[in-house]
């Protein structure tokens, strides 16, 4: 599949809304640099792959590419056993909650493929260029994908996007078991929230996917939020990255279901 070509995203941008900016800012990270904001793609059907452009150069953005070649490098050496794959929200494994994942997943070899403001077709886009080399067999694959998706896509093309990268994984490897994650609530307060509605639409179609053989739903968005459905500050300071405390709520609501599925 395909790339859009570089003069049809540029094009696209001069008549963007702000809505369509991404999303979803890195997490931060203190041991990593934090990488260029992304251009935000033209509202598209997300199960079309496409690369990050930069909003200043109009090029392949550095920091996505330079995260993805070093994703790829990985990849190529068969390293790890359990990967994460998604956005910033994924990649803050490796800022705030780079102490939960050494004491929680460490004993499982695990690999980060996360990469801040991606949306589905990134990923897609990612895993169809080498970060699921022929020589990277995982065993398991956390995947939470499109947040960042809200803000231009419905929540069945955002669902489409999610398929696709589930049966490309399948494709790719087939023997790695994928333990799907609904995608995290956002925004503060339950109601209003367009945001989290259409993620709950989201959530509903790809819950469908799972099959208990190689795709595994997990839902485990309510342990975030307080009886209200208010999201609280303490945990996702942005109402939306988690921090230290976030990811120890994460990591505790999965291990039960990575210990059965790593054996």
């Amino acid at each position: 599949m395909k790339s859009l070509p570089l003069h049809a995203l540029v094009a696209a941008s001069l008549v963007l809304t702000p809505a369509l900016w991404a999303q979803d800012k890195p997490a931060a990270a203190p041991t990593a640099t934090p990488l260029a904001t992304p251009f935000p793609l033209p509202k598209q059907e997300p199960d079309v792959a496409a690369e990050k452009y930069s909003a200043k150069t109009g090029q392949p953005d550095a920091g996505f590419l330079a995260a993805h070649e070093k994703y790829v490098k990985i990849a190529k050496e068969g390293k790890g056993k359990l990967l994460f794959l998604g956005d910033s929200i994924t990649a803050g494994w490796a800022g705030r909650g780079k102490e939960v994942w050494a004491k929680s997943f460490s004993q499982w070899d695990p690999v980060n493929f996360g990469i801040g403001g991606d949306r589905t077709q990134h990923v897609l886009w990612r895993i169809e260029n080498g970060e699921l080399a022929d020589s990277f067999k995982p065993k398991v694959c956390v995947l939470m994908i499109g947040t960042n998706n809200v803000g231009g896509d419905s929540a069945e093309a955002i669902a489409k996007g999610v398929t696709k990268i589930v049966d490309t994984i399948r494709t790719k490897t087939p023997d790695t078991k994928i333990l799907l994650l609904a995608v995290f609530p956002r925004g503060e307060k339950a109601s209003p929230n367009p945001a989290r509605q259409k993620l709950a639409e989201v959530n509903k179609i790809i819950s469908k996917l799972n099959d208990d053989k190689h795709v595994f739903y997990m839902d485990i968005g309510e342990k975030f939020l307080q009886p209200d459905g208010t999201l609280p500050k303490d945990i996702m300071p942005d109402s939306l990255h988690p921090n230290d405390k976030g990811y120890q709520i994460w990591a505790d609501a999965i291990t039960p279901k990575l210990t059965e599925l790593m054996k």
